[in-house]
This record gives structure tokens, sequence and C-alpha cells, in this order.
């Protein structure tokens, strides 16, 4: 985290990351080549946009324990919003590499994405600019490297893949919460581009006679429906979850039953209108989408800071709190187990659809910890360790290789790295003889249907 006193010169960190199958990236991604004109042409027509949304940020301040920003300590994020437009966007640099390197890159190997090929998305905040990195992990190859990056128009604060644009085949996109209220989904299968694919959400505009469509504050969770896949559920800051409709781009259904942020959502795999929310409230709720205004709720030990399903057990779903505490909870019987799993909060929380009985948590207290679980039975612990990340802030498990991790942390020299469990002797004595689970079709991302 940021300290009292630190300049924005020295923040080099990763908030967020999220893994893309294999097989759902274009070989060759399209190289988007524009002249200096066009550049200029865009910088023109959208200094106002970046000026109207830095003004909607920083023009309403929120309540001090409201703020999404309070996480990281970012107080003076948006000073200075206006005059710095253009340097946060780093459009001004571009200008220069779009044309000199287009060429060049397009020839190179490493351009090409291979049917064994991971792609993992990373949004990485360094000094005044964010950025969405598109990394290339090939386990078999045992290569990783940044493949192209995006320069994103405000402070990421989640990420969610989809394959859905509206009126377009199935592509490759990735959906970015932020400090604003306005998601951008962009085409992960364009390098170089400038602007997001489409957008979710617009800011009111006494000018222009318009009024707001979606969130007023930032957008602290997403969470895309594999089953219906022009559904997008979103939470945010100003205590609502939206349902969009994305052939629309209009919210179907707003759900208000929390009172205060919403951070954590999660679709059920086999039962498509069931969501799993949390927030900072101290409740993890479950909302059955076709009637939101009754749920579910069980009272959690801090705030929710994580939330998934487990995918082995339809029944079942794991919080992490800001106490550090890990609960266990079947929707028919209620908290199945506690553990006291960290001493500061679970910022990491990954539970395998390969592996039965393998979790996988991280905390802000720099620790990676793994455990043996069983549907009732309190987890036990198989190994920890210190990656020398700083304070860890996210963590995924491989949707393809069941025991590899990726870790976004704050280490200025260190902060996002994969790696497989196995190579730690207790994990792989612990694991070796499980029954791996064999992939669905489920998962692949595909919708199986665009109806409500």
């Amino acid at each position: 985290m940021m300290e009292e006193g630190q300049q924005s010169s020295s923040i080099n960190f990763v908030p967020c990351i999220r893994w893309i199958k294999r097989g759902v990236a274009s070989e060759r991604p399209t190289q988007v080549q524009l002249t200096k004109d066009e550049l200029s042409k865009i910088i023109k027509d959208n200094r106002e946009k970046l000026e109207e949304d830095a003004r909607n940020i920083a023009g309403e301040p929120m309540e001090a324990e409201q703020t999404a920003g309070d996480e990281y300590n970012f107080e003076k994020y948006d000073e200075d919003d206006n005059e710095n437009a253009e340097s946060v966007i780093g459009i001004t640099s571009l200008a220069t590499e779009v044309e000199d390197d287009a060429d060049d890159d397009s020839e190179k190997e490493d351009d090409i994405i291979k049917p064994t090929d991971n792609l993992i998305l990373a949004a990485r905040v360094e000094k005044d600019a964010s950025v969405l990195e598109v990394h290339i992990y090939n386990e078999e190859e045992e290569s990783f490297y940044v493949h192209h990056d995006i320069l994103l128009p405000s402070f990421p604060l989640c990420l969610e893949w989809l394959n859905y644009e509206p009126n377009m085949p199935k592509g490759n996109y990735c959906a970015v919460g932020s400090m604003s209220p306005i998601i951008e989904v962009w085409d992960i299968d364009l390098v170089n581009i400038l602007e997001p694919a489409f957008t979710l959400g617009r800011p009111a505009s006494r000018k222009k006679n318009k009024e707001r469509i979606g969130h007023s504050d930032a957008v602290l969770a997403l969470a895309w429906n594999k089953t219906f896949d022009h559904i997008m559920a979103s939470g945010s800051v100003d205590h609502t979850i939206l349902l969009w409709d994305m052939e629309r781009k209009t919210p179907n259904t707003t759900i208000t039953a929390f009172d205060e942020k919403i951070q954590c959502l999660d679709w059920h795999r086999l039962e498509a209108q069931t969501l799993l929310a949390g927030g900072c409230d101290a409740t993890a709720r479950i909302f059955d989408c076709r009637t939101p205004e009754t749920h579910q709720q069980w009272d959690l030990d801090g705030e929710a800071e994580r939330l998934c399903w487990n995918p082995l057990e339809p029944f079942m779903f794991i919080a992490g709190t800001s106490k550090g505490t890990v609960q266990c909870f079947d929707c028919r019987k209620g908290q199945l187990w506690s553990i006291e799993a960290h001493s500061k909060e679970v910022t990491g929380l990954a539970v395998s659809d390969r592996c039965p009985g393998l979790m996988v948590t991280a905390s802000p207290d720099e620790m990676v910890k793994t455990w043996d679980y069983t549907a009732e039975v309190a987890p036990r612990l198989v190994q920890e360790k210190e990656y020398k990340m700083g304070n860890i802030h996210c963590l995924e498990l491989c949707p393809d290789a069941p025991f590899v991790v990726a870790l976004g942390g704050d280490n200025k020299s260190h902060n996002f790295t994969v790696f497989d469990l196995r190579n730690e002797d207790m994990i792989k004595h612990t694991f070796a003889e499980r029954n791996l689970v064999q992939l669905v079709a489920e998962d692949s991302g595909e919708g199986a249907s665009s109806g409500s």
C-alpha cells in the first residue's frame, strides 16, 4: 500500500489480474496502425470526455469510509486530472511508437499466440499511468512475457473476461471496472488500440441535457454470465448491483439490498440466474435474479474481500474477509467452518475446479498459503510461503493448468509472477494422487443463450 508521504513516482503495483483460457485468443492479433493526424484527432475528440470524467470523479467526494481509493490511500489521486489527462493515458508517447514499431513487431515470432498459450491480463498502476498488460504464459515451453498492453484512462479496480460484443461474432474481451463509474470493454485481439470496443454507463451532463446511465461511483466488482452471455453484473461504491443488458448497453435490473459498497460478485456455474454478492456490510447474499427483491443472507466475520462458489460443490461458497478469516457456507445448512487464515485481510482466494480439495489464499501480510479441505471439515494448512511480492493484492489459478498460480503485489521490482505450486514438495506430495476433474464445455466461456 502507498504510505503517507510516498510520491506517485514510486508507485508500481498490480491491483487485479485475470487468466484467459487457451484457444480463445486470435492467433495473430490485429495491429491497429494510426497516422499522427488520426492520433491528433483522437486526442482532440477525447480530451473533453477525459476532463468531464475527471470532474465527475473529483467533484462529488464520498465520505471517507465510502471511498474506493482508501484501500490504496490515494486521497490525492484525482488532483490535477484536468491538466494531466493526456499524460495519464500515455497517448503522447504512443504517437511515435505506432508508426515506427508496428511493422517490425508484426514479424516477431512472439506476436503469434499459440493454441497452448494462456493469456494473463494484469492491470498495472505505475506512477501516474494505468495500463492493462496482456501476458503470454506457455506451460510447456516455460515462457512468460508481455505480448502487448492497453493504456487505461482511469485507475483499474477489477477485471472480467468475456467473449461478447453486441452484434459481433464471439471474441476476446476484457471489461475493466475503475475509479470511473463507466465500465470499459476492450478488445484483447487488437494491438495499439486507444479506445474500448464499447462502454457500459454514461455520466450525467447538464450541458447536453443527458441523464446518468449506470453507476454513480467507482466499480469494484464485475461478473459475466457465461450462460446468458449478454448479461454482466457490476457492483459499486454506490451500494448497488446492476445487471447490464450489454446488447442494449443499459441496466436491466438494479439491486439495492446492500447499505455499503459491493466488492465481490460470482455467478453460479449451474444455476445461471443465481448471483453471489458481498460487500463492506460484513454480509454475503445470494440473489435469484429473476426475483431479486428477496434473497438469502449470511453474516461474515468482517467485510467481504473475496467471495466464490466452490466449483465442485454446487451448494457451497467460500468467503475471505477483512479480518483475515476464511469462512465456508452451505446454502442449505449455514456456516460449515471458519479459519483464521491470515493476519491481515484476505485479498486472494482461489478454489480449484480441477483438483478436489485445493484452495489457495493470499494477503497483504505477504504470505501465500495452500490448503487441503473437504466439504464439511476445516482446511489443513499444507504450505505457506512468502514470495517477496510486498502487499499481495490479487491471486488466480490458471484455468488450464490446475496448479499454476498468478500473483500480483506492490513490490516495485517484483510485483507480478506466475509459479507452479508443485514446485513445493509438501504441495506435490499432498495432491499428487488426486484424480483431476476433466474440463467441461461450460468452462470454455461459450454462452449457451442470449435470451433472458
